[in-house]
């Protein structure tokens, strides 16, 4: 099936041409923002990956190709909405405020990884979810909570589309549509559910239109257009925050890179498939668009590129420069209380630890 051909909301092409008249939010300097953002996270997805490799990063799932989905989501979440995420949104979470050496220390098995409390900055939205679908369960107790509270407040989750076969979304999905909850879901359609292809996973022709049965909106979208991502998510933020219910988006996108750095991608797909995919990927496509519409140049490409690389740095060395958590932080962040068992595993954990360091000192 050619994904491209699909019909879906669309307003720049592969190209860089306009096939539909821009919104009117659409402006230059918001244009070249969402531009040098994506740049940025790319320029991140890179080095984490480099870092994995040279084992001083734990399994890492690269974002590579769906940076649009992401910028957009994270720029139209407004600062009170409520984000829940799955593992392969750390640029909607940079977009939200949590730095990349967070997101540093959460791939690297630190427990502050995922602790948004920082600099009293009021957060709350969810940490990374690695377990599939789960996180849809948990948007729809948030969003519930928040219609009850009637603060006139979202909530957004995301999912990747080998998500949408598991009962946890499907439940969500009519949970939302059944109690009228500000719940907005988001597919990352790349194609993709580790080794299973899209064409396989469900026999219909759009993920969105499984919406129809739980009641709600069902919107396809170019997943590597962002001003189509911006345009629909930021949408169905505000429908949702006014009371309208839920809407389920489904992004079209291609995941570029292996499903995590655990996995070999090349056994399963083809070259051809992965360099004709290249040819959509967002950050092209709008970066041609700005320098047809004489908003941006090579040059100043160069420059923002080096200044990321600069950025990425630093937040690098912040996490390098961490002092190790002690062992048993385990127990201290997975649990508000602790049994007596629990007491007795941790003591265990903490003299182990203790009985080590005394044998390295001898």
């Amino acid at each position: 099936m050619n994904v491209q051909a699909l019909p879906m909301q669309r307003y720049i092409d592969h190209h860089g041409s306009l096939v539909d008249q821009l919104p009117t939010w659409a402006d230059q300097a918001t244009l070249k923002g969402f531009y040098c953002d994506m740049v940025l996270t790319r320029v991140y997805d890179n080095k984490a990956v480099a870092l994995q490799r040279t084992g001083k990063l734990g399994t890492y799932p690269s974002h590579l190709g769906s940076e649009a989905i992401g910028i957009a989501i994270g720029r139209a979440l407004k600062p009170d909405d409520v984000f829940i995420p799955y593992y392969r949104d750390m640029p909607a979470m940079w977009a939200r405020g949590i730095g990349m050496e967070k997101n540093l220390q959460y791939w690297g098995g630190d427990e502050r990884g995922s602790d948004f409390s920082f600099e009293d900055r009021h957060c709350r939205d969810l940490p990374f979810c690695v377990p599939i679908a789960t996180q849809c369960t948990h948007a729809v107790g948030v969003a519930a909570a928040l219609k009850i509270q009637g603060n006139h407040q979202a909530a957004l989750v995301t999912c990747g589309d080998g998500a949408t076969s598991k009962g946890d979304f499907l439940e969500s999905l009519n949970c939302a549509g059944v109690w009228n909850i500000p719940l907005v879901f988001v597919i990352n359609n790349n194609q993709w559910a580790i080794s299973v292809p899209r064409a396989i996973q469900c026999g219909a022709e759009l993920l969105s239109d499984k919406a129809k049965g739980a009641g709600i909106k069902g919107i396809t979208v170019d997943g590597n257009d962002i001003v189509a991502m911006y345009d629909i998510v930021s949408t169905s933020l505000d429908k949702a925050r006014k009371g309208k219910g839920a809407t389920l988006i489904e992004a079209i996108s291609y995941r570029l890179s292996d499903h995590t750095t655990a996995d070999d991608a090349s056994r399963y797909r083809s070259e051809d498939e992965l360099q004709q995919a290249w040819e959509f990927e967002p950050l092209n496509r709008l970066k041609v668009f700005l320098i047809n519409q004489g908003w941006w140049t090579e040059d100043e490409d160069e420059q923002w590129l080096q200044h990321c690389r600069e950025i990425v740095e630093k937040a690098v060395a912040e996490y390098q420069s961490l002092t190790p958590q002690a062992p048993e932080s385990a127990f201290d962040y997975l649990y508000e209380t602790l049994d007596r068992d629990l007491h007795k595993q941790r003591d265990i954990i903490i003299n182990k630890a203790m009985r080590m360091q005394r044998g390295h000192r001898g």
